[in-house]
């Protein structure tokens, strides 16, 4: 299942709008807020397919019975640029426990790049619903690492994969290499760069975010 937000009727094609545009972009506080919006957004809609179990709840006047999640699921993101987005789920999942990757683009001289993952943390994933962030999805290939590193802490039952912008490249290579997984879009952009940059994309997620880091 691919489920894309600028196909439909939604505020999150506004923050995709804002993210994109390159005045709004110099204020890094409002470009962290969009993503981490998408990300809260995305959570609410990815929290109608879990499963639930009724509860009775005492008030001050009687018993309520209330339909819940039967358990929480497990959020994990891309470091750095992920850390928004994650932090907007979690305002969903207030309960979730996190996972953490750090897999980045090693580039070399001649232009090309290979993905490292140097740093994983991460609770049991057994039979757990895995729900991964990576606000640009590009070439896929580090999403796609980092979801097999994840899976040596245990098989998820169920995996979902939200990211704000993703290219056609991308999402087809996921879906390849990932194709019991659930996608979740902001918005489906057509052409990648021979450097593997989206476009027209938004630029670099972790720079606006964060500021600039220096190249390898």
């Amino acid at each position: 299942m691919v489920y894309i937000f600028n196909d439909h009727p939604s505020q999150v094609n506004l923050f995709v709008a804002e993210l994109r545009d390159t005045i709004i972009q110099k204020d890094a506080m409002r470009f962290r807020k969009n993503i981490e919006r998408i990300g809260t957004m995305m959570a609410y809609e990815i929290s109608k397919t879990l499963a639930y179990k009724e509860i009775a709840t005492e008030t001050p006047l009687g018993i309520a019975h209330n339909r819940v999640p039967a358990h929480p699921p497990v959020l994990a993101t891309i470091l750095r640029a992920g850390l928004p987005m994650h932090q907007g789920m979690l305002q969903v999942f207030d309960a979730a426990p996190s996972a953490f990757v750090a897999a980045y683009r090693k580039h070399h001289k001649d232009g090309t790049f290979e993905i490292q993952v140097e740093y994983v943390s991460c609770p049991d994933l057994s039979g757990q619903t895995l729900i991964i962030a990576d606000p640009m999805l590009a070439t896929g290939a580090s999403l796609v690492h980092a979801v097999k590193a994840l899976q040596q802490y245990g098989t998820p039952s169920q995996i979902h994969i939200c990211s704000a912008i993703a290219s056609v490249e991308g999402l087809n290579y996921v879906r390849r290499m990932l194709p019991d997984a659930q996608i979740w879009l902001g918005a489906l952009d057509q052409e990648l760069t021979a450097k593997s940059y989206i476009v027209p994309g938004l630029g670099d997620a972790g720079d606006l975010s964060f500021g600039m880091k220096v190249q390898d």
